[in-house]
């Protein structure tokens, strides 16, 4: 079965060649993207979609959320609205929650917040573990994300769980844990902050996860300057997430992880990206990451929604990317490419087409999988230029119209 997606006013395609088509059309065949180019030159197709004279994107691809959880964090949000500063401690208080909740309401929770990511023009997600903090939880979480999310990431090291020593907790993570988890799982994370985890743990912590085949990523400086970003870089993860304070030599060194890499062709060798999580930082109220400096220097950026209940209970990519060009620096077309290619690139999973059978996603070419996000407007410049408006019309997921 084929279907045409005909009279569409602007195709942001966010491939190599970062093509911008007017009056194009795309068929999609299965799950895959068959054709695209101008709507006059369009192939026939077993049904026809007639856009409208709508923008058409690729879908959303959010590389860094936390759904599985169950619990309320609005007194925390309302004490830091009036002036209390974020600390890593409020983690516990999901902790707690989401381990008295069963298998089927944690289930039915983060099967809703996926529901709500997609009808907003999320096709492609990750989602990490981190609220359950022992095997048997930690094990549960993983299980349970696998089953709804794209990305299962393994974050047992979130935070050393009150009354536990570090040491132990760390050889925890490392050994049982990992070993419970890792079926389940393709990345492992780890909170390298002040409060969570130091640089030495943190570093135990992704070796033991590299050894048993899970790629790498951190979340670092978001909290204050510290080692994150060089950790990350110093071990080749594919991504060090938050990233609100950078050093010059924190630029420097995510900026010569790129060096090996031809963005042109998208071959060479991976650097680590750096994933900003705007909605996070306006709700911490801590200062923006400095997602213009980062792109003129060289470094590959991700946009991402951070998804939790304590920081950033928002899976609004279309918000991620209003706030990064109004309020970062970046233009329409840069922070859309972050918050599609960008996170694709973040999760290795930007290449791949009919001849390798695995289907890219944050780009629309021929060949990758067919994740479409379509726009109740002309541009994708009307996503910065009518901020906060529900912008969706149309979602492909895989090719499946999922909205």
């Amino acid at each position: 079965m084929s279907t045409l997606i005909t009279n569409i006013s602007e195709l942001m395609t966010q491939d190599l060649e970062h093509r911008v088509l007017a009056d194009a059309a795309v068929v999609i065949e299965g799950e895959r993207i068959a054709w695209l180019g101008a709507a006059a030159s369009a192939p026939a197709a077993d049904t026809v979609v007639d856009a409208g004279g709508r923008a058409v994107l690729p879908g959303w691809v959010d590389s860094h959320t936390h759904l599985v959880f169950a619990g309320d964090r609005t007194a925390e949000f309302e004490a830091r609205m009036a002036g209390e500063a974020y600390a890593a401690g409020g983690i516990a208080v999901t902790v707690d929650a989401t381990r008295r909740t069963s298998d089927f309401d944690l289930t039915r929770l983060a099967m809703a917040r996926v529901s709500e990511a997609v009808s907003q023009g999320t096709t492609y997600l990750e989602t990490k573990t981190g609220y359950g903090l022992d095997v048997e939880h930690e094990a549960r979480s993983a299980r349970i994300a696998s089953t709804l999310a794209d990305e299962v990431t393994f974050l047992g090291a979130h935070l050393v769980p009150a009354g536990s020593d570090a040491a132990d907790y760390t050889d925890l993570v490392c050994g049982p844990m990992l070993e419970a988890v890792r079926p389940y799982a393709r990345w492992a994370d780890v909170f390298c902050e002040e409060g969570a985890f130091t640089a030495a743990q943190s570093r135990r912590v992704l070796e033991a996860c590299r050894e048993a085949g899970l790629g790498i990523r951190v979340h670092g400086n978001q909290l204050g300057p510290g080692p994150g970003v060089q950790l990350a870089v110093d071990l080749g993860a594919a991504s060090v997430d938050h990233v609100n304070y950078l050093s010059a030599d924190d630029v420097a060194a995510l900026a010569e992880s790129w060096s090996g890499w031809n963005a042109a062709a998208g071959t060479g060798r991976r650097g680590t990206v750096a994933t900003c999580l705007p909605a996070c930082d306006l709700s911490t109220r801590a200062p923006l990451a400095p997602g213009r400096e980062l792109l003129d220097a060289g470094v590959q950026v991700a946009l991402a929604s951070n998804c939790n209940p304590g920081t950033s209970y928002t899976s609004s990519m279309a918000f991620c990317v209003a706030t990064a060009v109004l309020q970062m620096g970046l233009t329409v077309h840069e922070a859309v490419r972050a918050a599609t290619y960008g996170g694709a690139l973040a999760l290795h999973r930007e290449a791949g087409d009919d001849a390798d059978g695995g289907r890219a996603v944050g780009s629309l070419a021929v060949g990758h999988r067919a994740d479409l996000h379509m726009l109740n407007a002309p541009s994708a410049t009307h996503l910065a230029y009518r901020p906060g408006m529900p912008l969706t019309y149309a979602v492909w997921r895989e090719g499946v119209r999922a909205r």
